[in-house]
């Protein structure tokens, strides 16, 4: 019957994302959330400099754009800032995984 307990979250997450120890979880969920914070806020000054408010623009153009501008800063800062907190092959992996679905096309 041990053998049959329920794994707990975390051993779950250890598992599935391949990782060994419980402090990567912590590096991992940080660069997460840290990305995730910074492609929201970056948006708004590249937009600025393009000229582009929401006074001076329409929503259908604005706020499509705005999401576009952060999907492909979120992108690159997840690799960049994975790679800084050491755990680049986990964020290459994830980028690969996540653009395929976009129909990019990665060599293994």
């Amino acid at each position: 019957m041990e053998q049959f307990q329920k794994m707990s979250f975390v051993e779950r997450l250890k598992k599935r994302w391949g990782i060994v120890h419980n402090w990567e979880i912590a590096v991992i969920l940080f660069v997460f959330s840290v990305t995730g914070s910074l492609s929201v806020k970056i948006g708004k000054p590249i937009l600025k400099y393009m000229n582009m408010t929401p006074e001076t623009q329409s929503a259908w153009l604005y706020w499509p754009v705005r999401i576009l501008i952060s999907f492909i800063a979120y992108q690159i800062m997840l690799v960049t800032i994975g790679t800084i907190c050491g755990q680049h092959r986990f964020f290459w992996n994830m980028e690969k995984k996540m653009l395929s679905r976009f129909g990019f096309k990665f060599r293994s």
